[in-house]
């Protein structure tokens, strides 16, 4: 995290997403806050609380994306959620508390993962010691073995024993014997399919019950015959579990949420109250007072443990088409001091898109029909006529940024894609004329515009 700088993590951002430089620098701001915290003294350090986000811009226009390979770039736990899914505490649907508890998840699972990678050498060569064991049976007891010449002589066969063994060890390295049976006896957790109704923390309370259960029941064994490429993989896979502490995972994955952990919160415009008095709105103004603690800073119950979300980040996204950010309740816009406007795109951001990201979309229809065999390259007039679409069925029908060019690239090269597999070995040039042949009676059709594109 030290060398994920300000100025690195939009760097990495800009090769993805084009534009939007103020929301890049905000987020790369406040992800940065949280190494620095991580840097004073416990006396400062509990006073320094995170500033939260709001990214407020049309559909389209990268709010998600920034999110998504944010999550990518920080060794912190990430979790993004709709704010349109939770409903006010007392109703069927998910609590505003289940985002924490997420949260935590994947912080056991990362932290899992990591602890997990230090152990594999160890574990794959305890793997193979106990495949090697199934493989060649032991024959003569410890005990009876005493030294001799010959497998026929005491201590013989243990002997001969050993060579086969070291012989064994040199072809399972080699990969000589993956195709061979083996018979494993291996132990299986009950699975118990457990479900409590309940109007709070309806999730949280059915997995605490299904974890109950499964530690009380027996595990039970089971023989099961595998090829030994699949016998290694689940023997070393126990072997991990085994080797890695369990409750030091789950305390650094709850001290990494408490200090590290971010929560995306998308469509957070769709809880704005609506405009009608007619009785209380359990889905968009009750959600934003469940919001307000978590966000503010509370203890949350989860399964493997309390957090305090004290100095977790919110980043906050919504379109604000119908409502403005002043429409929250106040005490909610006071917990995101900072908020970010995202402009709309351009005929010349769509231009840039298609072009210079890492996963622009024409090379990564190029990857694609390539695999048939076919090779598809696409010339700067095509892709500005392109770009001029797009622009143009934004600007005339609903305006969904950058998705309106997935549409209209899927429409240009749906009969290229089609014949794909008999064209191999030919390849496809699309320029200006190849756009406009394709799309022109759509174009042409204003109606059939807004339809298709």
């Amino acid at each position: 995290m030290k060398d994920l700088t300000p100025r690195r993590i939009v760097e990495e951002l800009d090769r993805y997403i084009v534009g939007q430089a103020t929301a890049k620098r905000a987020v790369a701001v406040a992800v940065r806050n949280r190494w620095r915290r991580q840097q004073l003294p416990a006396e400062i350090r509990e006073e320094v609380t995170p500033k939260n986000i709001i990214l407020i811009g049309p559909t389209g226009v990268g709010k998600t994306e920034i999110a998504r390979r944010l999550a990518t770039l920080v060794q912190a736990p990430f979790v993004k959620v709709e704010a349109s899914k939770y409903t006010e505490v007392g109703y069927v649907g998910r609590d505003v508390e289940s985002m924490i508890r997420d949260l935590v998840d994947v912080a056991v699972g990362m932290v899992k993962t990591e602890h997990a990678s230090k152990v594999q050498e160890r574990a794959q060569a305890a793997a193979e010691e106990r495949l090697l064991d199934v493989l060649i049976p032991l024959e003569v007891a410890a005990d009876d073995e005493t030294p001799g010449d010959g497998p026929g002589t005491p201590g013989g066969a243990a002997r001969a024993r050993e060579r086969a063994r070291k012989r064994l060890r040199a072809l399972f390295r080699e990969g000589r014997l993956d195709d061979r049976e083996v018979e494993l006896v291996l132990e299986e957790k009950p699975v118990v399919m457990a479900e409590i109704l309940s109007p709070a923390g309806i999730e949280h309370m059915g997995v605490d019950l299904q974890s109950a259960f499964e530690r009380i029941l027996p595990t039970r064994n089971v023989t099961r015959k595998l090829p030994v490429r699949e016998a290694r993989r689940v023997l070393q896979q126990q072997e991990v579990e085994k080797l890695v502490d369990r409750e030091k995972v789950i305390r650094e994955a709850l001290d990494r949420v408490e200090n590290a952990g971010i929560v995306f919160l998308d469509e957070i415009d769709k809880v704005v109250g609506s405009d009608s008095k007619t009785g209380p709105d359990v889905s968009r103004e009750g959600v934003q007072k469940d919001l307000l603690p978590i966000v503010e800073g509370c203890t949350v119950t989860t399964r493997h443990g309390p957090v305090r979300t004290d100095h977790v980040l919110f980043i906050a996204a919504g379109a604000f088409h119908k409502h403005k950010p002043a429409d929250l309740i106040p005490e909610l816009q006071g917990r995101f001091p900072i908020r970010v406007e995202l402009q709309d795109l351009k005929k010349e951001d769509f231009v840039r898109i298609l072009r210079e990201p890492k996963n622009a979309l024409t090379k990564q229809y190029e990857a694609l029909l390539s695999t048939e065999g076919l090779a598809v390259s696409f010339t700067s007039d095509a892709v500005e006529e392109i770009a001029e679409v797009a622009f143009e069925a934004n600007r005339k029908a609903q305006n969904i940024g950058a998705r309106r060019l997935h549409t209209v690239m899927e429409r240009l090269l749906e009969e290229v894609s089609y014949q794909a597999p008999d064209l191999s070995g030919q390849e496809v040039r699309v320029d200006r004329a190849f756009v406009r042949d394709r799309l022109a009676e759509i174009l042409k059709d204003e109606d059939l515009s807004r339809y298709i594109l």
